[in-house]
């Protein structure tokens, strides 16, 4: 199977020029993606662009990591309904710094020839000139052309228009192919299907000025069966960053995955060949309550990009929620698993030494109305402390019984959970 054919049958072949299969077949070709820089870390809208470059890689050729510091300064109008707030070139450097970390956890950096390299166009963009541009690359771009490409007459026809800046990002872009053609010998560019037209537009820049032909592969936009945009959720983005989306709710977030999207999934993000997808379709429609399909999306993915030991703790913590082993997950990890169940406070100092009596804490919580009641469930085998059953209605809660002195978990029968913070 070449290059081509894995992008086929993973159905991520949305458009390429013409020619490139039998270049692919024939040659080991250097290709590149653009990551754009303007957040420290990469989300899940990214992932798909990632494994593409990653799976260039493992077919043998060279990969190029093309990150925007240059372009990041101005923006892509392409799938945008306004313009970005531009970026200062130290956060900008900053973010560059978060992405390689990322990125090296799916391309090897080695020194082979095939290696991956990580480029930053604000080496080229920011000393040309501005007379330099337009004379070298400008002449060659008709406004006419540039007028007609779709993300710019949405654009256009908005409220806010779009600056002269955002404008000649197509420019910009093309100019990136040109310099990568020209210093690497670079002849692929990859992307989102968003992409299509400023890739052509560098396609058509190194023709003109090289009289070489290079080329261009697009994959499909993500989007879940409902339409909705991929990698978004009700608290934002999903990010790669394990500080700003926690492995917890990483893995959270792909087992969640409907049942619509999740065999796509897997040939988008995993490594897992045609044969053991096809396997989790057939569960998928045998056994949908199994969720087996779903667990191995969330395994692969978060393994590959927070490591084996953050996936056990994600998978711990998962089972937490069904009345798992709560001890060894640090208070961080807690508060993230509960931070949406019903919560309230509790003052230290009232669980040192004796501590409170357990009927009075649930009480005050608000996890049963009354003392009689708290009583009857607690004599029922129905409320838990850390996911351990409370036996004794007269049983006293002390600072041992928290989670590093800063939660308590409380369960009222299978799955209702409260959880108690307590304050210094």
């Amino acid at each position: 199977m070449n290059l081509i054919d894995e992008f086929r049958w993973r159905e991520i072949l949305y458009d390429a020029t013409e020619g490139i299969e039998e270049m692919l077949e024939k040659e080991k070709v250097t290709g590149y993606i653009g990551f754009d820089p303007t957040a420290a870390s990469l989300h899940v809208g990214s992932l798909l662009q990632i494994m593409n470059l990653a799976r260039l890689q493992r077919f043998g050729h060279k990969p190029i990591a093309l990150v925007g510091g240059g372009t990041g300064l101005i923006g892509d109008p392409s799938g945008k309904t306004k313009e970005r707030q531009l970026l200062t070139k130290e956060i900008v450097q900053k973010n560059l710094e978060g992405i390689k970390e990322q990125l090296s956890r799916f391309l090897d950096f080695g020194d082979s020839p095939m290696s991956a390299i990580m480029v930053n166009n604000y080496e080229w963009l920011g000393t040309i000139s501005f007379i330099d541009f337009l004379r070298d690359v400008g002449k060659y771009f008709t406004v006419n052309n540039m007028l007609a490409r779709e993300s710019v007459k949405r654009r256009i026809e908005s409220e806010d228009g779009i600056s002269f800046t955002e404008f000649s990002y197509t420019l910009l872009q093309s100019y990136d192919f040109l310099v990568l053609y020209d210093r690497y010998h670079c002849r692929l560019q990859m992307g989102g299907s968003d992409q299509w037209g400023n890739i052509v537009s560098g396609a058509d820049l190194i023709r003109r000025l090289r009289s070489a032909k290079v080329h261009g592969l697009v994959s499909p936009l993500v989007t879940t069966a409902t339409g909705v945009k991929f990698g978004k959720t009700e608290a934002g983005a999903v990010w790669l960053d394990a500080e700003l989306t926690s492995p917890f709710r990483f893995y959270q977030y792909w087992l969640n995955t409907d049942d619509a999207d999740v065999i796509r999934f897997l040939k988008y993000f995993t490594w897992l060949t045609r044969e053991q997808i096809n396997e989790l379709a057939a569960r998928v429609q045998e056994r949908p309550e199994q969720r087996e399909a779903q667990r191995s999306l969330a395994r692969e993915i978060t393994r590959m990009v927070h490591g084996d030991t953050a996936l056990q703790r994600a998978e711990q913590a998962s089972k937490v929620l069904f009345g798992g082993e709560i001890e060894g997950l640090s208070a961080r990890e807690v508060g993230d698993i509960f931070r949406d169940v019903p919560s309230s406070e509790v003052e230290k100092s009232r669980l040192e030494g004796e501590g409170i009596a357990v009927v009075d804490l649930l009480v005050e919580a608000g996890v049963a109305k009354g003392k009689g009641e708290t009583r009857r469930l607690i004599q029922g085998g129905g409320v838990y402390l850390t996911n351990h059953r409370i036996d004794d209605p007269a049983s006293r809660v002390t600072l041992s019984d928290s989670i590093e002195g800063q939660f308590l978990v409380f369960r009222k029968g299978r799955k209702n959970y409260h959880l108690v913070r307590v304050l210094d």
